[in-house]
Order: C-alpha cells, then sequence, then structure tokens
C-alpha cells in the first residue's frame, strides 16, 4: 500500500455545463503534481487550502516476483485511491494538474505516461473538468521566472497560503507543487475564476 501523507479536456460536456449540473455550491478544486514515486495534491476552494497531501509509492517487484508492469499498475492503483477518495471527501468539481515531461530514461518516460494518462482517466471516468499547465508557467507566474528551487517554490506558496506542512521535506515539495499550479491557474483559467466567484 502507498504511504499517504497528510488543454481543457471534457468531450461530452462542457466544464461550466458539469459544474452547473453539480450545483453551484461545490467549487472545489483538486490541483496535482504528478509522479509515481511521490504524487502531490491539494483541495482549494478560493484561496483557502482545505487539504493537502502526498501520496508515496516504491518498486516492489524484486521482493514479491510479480513483472514490473505489475507493479506499476499497483502503485497506480493506490494513488487513484486517495484521489478518489479526496474527490468524494471535497466534492471536487474541477482539476489542475501540472502536465508532467521531460525524462533521463526510458523508466522515467513510462512513469509520465503512466500519470498523466491516469490523472485524465479519472477526471474523463468522473466528469470532472480537467486543465493542464507546464511547471514553467507555474514557476514564472509564481516567482518570475521558469525555473526555481523547491525551496523558493516552498517559501512563495508559503505567503500567499495558508498550507498545512508536515515535517517530511518530500511531501512539502510536493504540496508547494500542485499548489504552484492552481496559483497559476486562478490567474489564467477562466474556469478557475468562474469558481471562485
Amino acid at each position: 500500500m502507498g504511504t499517504y501523507t497528510g488543454f481543457i479536456c471534457n468531450q461530452s460536456k462542457k466544464e461550466s455545463e458539469i459544474i452547473m449540473e453539480r450545483g453551484i455550491h461545490k467549487k472545489s478544486v483538486l490541483a496535482l503534481d504528478p509522479s509515481l514515486t511521490a504524487f502531490g495534491w491539494a483541495v482549494l476552494q478560493g484561496t483557502t487550502v482545505l487539504d493537502a497531501g502526498c501520496v508515496k509509492t516504491e518498486t516492489s517487484g524484486k521482493k514479491s516476483r510479480i513483472r514490473k508492469t505489475d507493479d506499476r499498475m499497483r502503485r497506480v492503483s493506490e494513488i487513484n485511491a486517495v484521489l478518489c477518495e479526496k474527490i468524494r471527501m471535497y466534492d471536487v468539481a474541477y482539476i489542475v494538474s501540472e502536465l508532467p515531461h521531460g525524462s533521463q530514461s526510458a523508466v522515467a518516460a513510462i512513469a509520465i505516461g503512466l500519470v498523466a494518462g491516469q490523472v485524465q482517466g479519472i477526471a474523463d471516468a468522473l466528469e470532472i473538468g480537467i486543465e493542464w499547465f507546464s511547471e514553467g508557467d507555474s514557476k514564472n507566474h509564481l516567482l518570475g521566472k521558469r525555473s526555481a528551487s523547491k525551496g523558493e517554490t516552498i517559501a512563495a506558496i508559503d505567503k500567499a497560503y495558508n498550507v498545512p506542512w508536515v515535517s517530511a521535506k518530500y511531501v512539502n515539495e510536493a504540496i508547494a507543487d500542485s499548489i504552484s499550479i492552481y496559483h497559476v491557474a486562478r490567474h489564467m483559467s477562466p474556469t478557475i475564476k468562474f469558481l471562485m466567484t
């Protein structure tokens, strides 16, 4: 079991129609920093962080003698369980996510494809609108530069939001990255602006 701490894409209906069907009171947004290893997430309403955390998964292929592909799917399922729980718990109306990019190896490229497909699949299956943003755009909007250290990102998010930080550095980095995606979406996304009214 995973350790739990702490382009608009909806083909069948427009996001605003879905939001209106679900009721105007459902304004929670799920912000994501996808990763197969440390998947960051935050649930926000307006500028309030309702909940945030990180799902940490690890490989177990050699220990349990299972195929790598089966082990990867187990990890995806562990992340899905947490995300779906948060979507139900907070009645999430919309998702904003970093679009994973670049890789140093074939294994990393597989992981990037898995988590991007995973997030899009959840949004499609639950008919929740989703928008994707680049890491560079979020850093540029938050700090005025496209590249920034994790510490700089955490400090900037800490100034703008009241965040439930924890003692684990990797968790705080994942939370900060997910909230930085929400931060850029607040300023660039017409749907997020609508949800904040």
